[in-house]
């Protein structure tokens, strides 16, 4: 798909009209503004997680699906009809349906969960359709053509398209953002993240006791290990990126500069295929492209410094890695998320006892995020421990009230970016490569708009820059 020319609209204010982008051709009579009207393309495990926290959090009908298996279609039209609602519509017998779902509905919202190859052509389809607000998963985009393609058609349609990064909305990961926000850490320098996940048995598929990827397979392993013969780049950054991302206010008075990126040689899948199948199995022939542990680093254009590591084939327990470190104090977030967790670790100059991590879970306590002090009771039992129920409904209300996505296409791009870019550095043995700058300059004057709290304030040492603008 060609990228469209730059129409240097980055970062224009939209006007109600080009803000809904709406079809009137196909809009109804009447309609209830309060209810979002939205449709999923891709109902598979993770789609239908997202339809089942959508209908929890509830303002929403589900109007449509889309998906190429059937059994999915009809477990996923079951449980909304368990729900009580009414029966979506389903789109399917070909990879293409979903172009005759956005024809066809009159639809507020898209929500996409599908392979990675197909997130930008559905997302770019969603808002040339005229769907006002699409969310995508993640990754958002694997080449720099489809974020430039994402930030183009954005800014040619005036629909908007948000990054479903559900990782920004951790509980402990928003209470760091108030402690950041507050200054508490002091000036941000240096920080970390990743995605360290064994995903070995996520790439491939057991069947009969012996492995199985590509068309043979169910699932993910149907497309993601082949990701993994093809490419050796940091293939899904965002996680972790995402936060670090929110902190250090990257295209909202910030940006990504440059990029280096390393490489391991690869052996995790290599082995684990050697364990796990027959000594005559022609899976012993696949070369692994994809380097077990890749190390990127990025420079920022106020000063700070990213390490970014991907790390998703060999055995290991779970982990984001994050590390956010200012001139008073750092945060070490090496586990799972769960604040009792031993991975959370904080430090503040002055309140800690000198040369001694303090428990993180008083602190994120005390710096609860007001979406969880407000939701988090209701969250409860939703994907991913709560964190799907916040975005989601983060992400309706948007939508519902008629506002800017919190995690525009801007940022779907910059995050998203780091995949090709890396990529291309490891080809170059961790040659320097730099960052477009996809909001064509607007970084400079775009102002932090994410989650904002009204209880934890934005301190005015931190935003002194931004109130110049």
């Amino acid at each position: 798909m060609g990228t469209v020319a730059g129409v240097g609209l980055a970062g224009m204010v939209l006007t109600e009209g080009n803000l809904l982008g709406e079809n009137k051709a196909k809009e109804p009579v009447k309609h209830d503004p309060n209810i979002v009207r939205v449709g999923f393309i891709g109902v598979g495990g993770r789609g239908s997680g997202h339809v089942h926290d959508s209908m929890t959090v509830g303002g929403v009908d589900v109007v449509s699906i889309c998906d190429i298996n059937q059994e999915a279609i009809d477990r996923v039209q079951a449980m909304v009809v368990k729900n009580g609602m009414k029966a979506p519509k389903a789109y399917t017998g070909s990879d293409l349906a979903f172009e005759e779902m956005l024809k066809s509905e009159v639809l507020d919202a898209v929500i996409i969960a599908t392979p990675w190859e197909w997130h930008v052509p559905m997302a770019i389809a969603s808002m040339k359709a005229g769907v006002p607000y699409t969310g995508v998963e993640v990754s958002a985009a694997n080449t720099l053509e489809e974020c430039w393609d994402l930030v183009n058609v954005h800014e040619q349609t005036g629909n908007q398209v948000m990054i479903m990064e559900n990782v920004c909305y951790r509980r402990d990961v928003m209470a760091i953002l108030n402690m950041v926000r507050t200054n508490l850490f002091g000036e941000l320098l240096h920080c970390r993240c990743g995605y360290e996940h064994d995903l070995r048995s996520v790439k491939f598929d057991m069947i009969s006791n012996d492995l199985k990827i590509g068309k043979e397979a169910h699932s993910e392993a149907k497309w993601r290990g082949l990701h993994a013969v093809r490419r050796n780049g940091d293939l899904y950054p965002t996680h972790g990126l995402g936060p670090i991302g929110v902190y250090l206010d990257i295209n909202r008075g910030n940006r990504f500069l440059t990029l280096s990126a390393m490489a391991t040689k690869s052996r995790g899948l290599k082995k684990f295929v050697d364990d796990h199948v027959s000594k005559d199995s022609s899976y012993h022939q696949l070369n692994f492209n994809l380097g077990d542990i890749v190390t990127s680093m990025i420079k920022c254009a106020n000063g700070e410094t990213i390490i970014v590591t991907h790390d998703t084939n060999l055995p290991r327990p779970y982990s984001l890695g994050f590390r956010v470190q200012g001139t008073n104090g750092l945060w070490k977030g090496e586990g799972g998320g769960d604040w009792q967790d031993a991975g959370e670790q904080i430090y503040v100059e002055g309140q800690s006892k000198l040369h001694t991590w303090d428990k993180a879970e008083d602190w994120l306590k005390k710096y609860d995020h007001q979406y969880w002090r407000e939701k988090g009771e209701k969250a409860t039992g939703s994907g991913h421990g709560g964190m799907d129920f916040i975005m989601l409904n983060d992400f309706f209300e948007t939508v519902r009230h008629r506002r800017q996505v919190p995690l525009d296409a801007y940022d779907a791009a910059a995050w998203s970016a780091v995949s090709a870019l890396s990529e291309m550095s490891v080809a170059k043995g961790g040659e320097l490569v730099d960052f477009p700058d996809f909001t064509r300059g607007q970084w400079i004057k775009r102002h932090p708009g994410f989650a904002i709290d009204n209880q934890f304030p934005i301190a005015p040492e931190r935003d002194f820059i931004n109130n110049l603008f």
